[in-house]
Order: structure tokens, then C-alpha cells, then sequence
């Protein structure tokens, strides 16, 4: 029986309102894929006689496989805000890969991704499509769950014990919100600004600078969500930032409203 993670709590913008619009579930990999495999999601819809959903999220530094009919893809992380109209009927199945878990399958720099899409076939040089009908073909989660771990055991690379290197280190950031700069992140894993930069963009796809951002600004975001409410001097100084004014642009160039702006979106 497929193992449940349940829902997201982070990196969806306005997320009571997506829960209320779309069904979204998520679930871990099997033991031999977990080594790569963050979680597989899916989001199903129904707007049929009902006006479109903008969906729009946060990306995590992840690379994603998403399975849709007729427009499956690998998706490289998202630097910027990531929107998506959904309209009339329809669902979509994803892996999420944990950060650094999609490089032993590429084998090449992960940074050519990042805001990019790429056919599925780019990876197996096979069509997809038979793949993506089989999935489709199952209404049932459990069941397309077992098509994916089956394939991807099929294309399986050896593990690359950098993956739970970069992964510790990227916990740590998201947890501990004291870590505000790069320089924090590599003196505390014993390693030179430099060799964790190239770390990141041949592995990740962005820069660890961009990882502590992104994870401040999702929890910014949470926080405005669930407080209903701006506290202005404290998130600035969470967030590491020596005034408010820089706090509020960076805030507004990621998600495209600024926090006041926001906070009347999720009221």
C-alpha cells in the first residue's frame, strides 16, 4: 500500500485556498528509490463550468519529473515564483527529487536546468509516452506509483554519497533560521565558500545564497498566511536583512506583490 507523506506545509502560496481548490497528495519512495526520491506528488482538479485556478508556488531546490497527459517533463528548479493555470479537468503525477538526487541520473551539470524544461526522453533517450499512458491508464494512486518505482529502478545509478551531504546541509539551513549567509553554511561543514558554491550549482542547480532566501521567503510567506498579519522588524531580522525596506523588495521580486499586497490575497 502506498505510504502517505500527507500534505505540503510550505512553498504553496495561498495554501488554504489550493487545498479548498485542488486535491494535492503526496507519498514516499519505496526503500531502494528513497536514497534519490524526496516524495511523489499529485494534484487533480476539477473546474469544469468553473472559472481557471492560478496555482503558484515556491520551488524547494528540487528537480521534479511531472507526468501529465500529452505534456510530461523534467523540470529544472524554478528560480522565480512558478504559475500554472489550471482549467477544466485534470491531474498530474510528480517525483520529487531530493536536492542533489537527480545528478546521478543526469550525469551532467544540474545548473543547465534551472528554469528549464527538458522531454523526459533527454534522460532515458526513450519516448515517454508509452510510460506516461501506462500511468495514465491506472485511476488509482497505488498503482502509479508502482509504473514509476518500477521504471525508475529500470534506469538506477549507483548512489553518490554527495546526495546526503547537500542534504544534511540544506535541512540545516531550512531549520536553523540564524543561518543567514554562505559563509555561516561553510564554516559549519568544514569547507571554503567557493567549493560549496560549485557544490551547489553542479548538484543543485542554484547557489546556496538562493537556497537561504528561498526558504526564509516560504516561511514569510506561511507565517503572513496563517498570522494574518506583517511583523514587519522581526522578519526583516529573521530573514537577515539590516532594514525593512530591502526585506520588502526582495520579498516583492520573488513572489510579485509586496507582503502588504499579499497579506490581502490569503484574507
Amino acid at each position: 500500500m502506498a505510504n502517505e507523506k500527507g500534505k505540503p506545509t510550505r512553498g504553496v502560496l495561498r495554501q488554504t485556498k489550493a487545498n479548498l481548490m485542488t486535491k494535492h497528495n503526496r507519498f514516499f519512495a519505496n526503500t531502494k528509490l528513497d536514497f534519490f526520491i524526496e516524495h511523489y506528488w499529485t494534484v487533480s482538479w476539477d473546474f469544469t463550468d468553473m472559472e481557471p485556478y492560478l496555482a503558484e508556488t515556491l520551488p524547494y531546490p528540487s528537480i521534479h519529473i511531472v507526468f501529465e497527459k500529452g505534456n510530461s517533463k523534467i523540470f529544472g528548479v524554478t528560480k522565480g515564483k512558478f504559475s500554472i493555470l489550471l482549467e477544466g479537468k485534470g491531474s498530474v503525477f510528480g517525483i520529487k527529487f531530493r536536492p542533489g538526487g537527480f545528478y546521478p541520473f543526469f550525469q551532467k551539470n544540474i545548473s543547465i536546468l534551472t528554469d528549464k524544461t527538458i522531454p523526459i526522453s533527454e534522460l532515458t533517450r526513450e519516448d515517454s509516452l508509452p510510460l506516461e499512458n501506462k500511468i495514465f491508464q491506472k485511476e488509482d494512486e497505488e498503482s502509479r506509483i508502482k509504473i514509476i518505482e518500477t521504471w525508475l529502478e529500470s534506469i538506477l545509478p549507483e548512489r553518490d554519497p554527495k546526495i546526503p551531504l547537500i542534504n544534511v546541509m540544506i535541512d540545516k539551513v531550512k531549520e536553523d533560521r540564524t543561518i543567514q549567509t554562505v559563509d555561516q553554511i561553510a564554516k559549519l561543514f568544514s569547507t571554503n565558500v567557493r567549493s560549496l558554491q560549485r557544490l551547489f550549482r553542479e548538484y543543485v542547480g542554484v547557489s546556496p545564497k538562493w537556497v537561504i532566501q528561498r526558504f526564509r521567503i516560504q516561511e514569510v510567506a506561511e507565517r503572513i498566511e496563517k498570522e494574518k498579519f506583517i511583523h514587519y522588524a522581526e522578519m526583516a531580522l529573521d530573514l537577515g536583512y539590516y532594514d525593512q525596506a530591502h526585506f520588502i523588495k526582495d520579498f516583492k521580486n520573488t513572489i510579485g506583490l509586496s507582503p502588504e499586497e499579499y497579506l490581502k490575497t490569503v484574507l
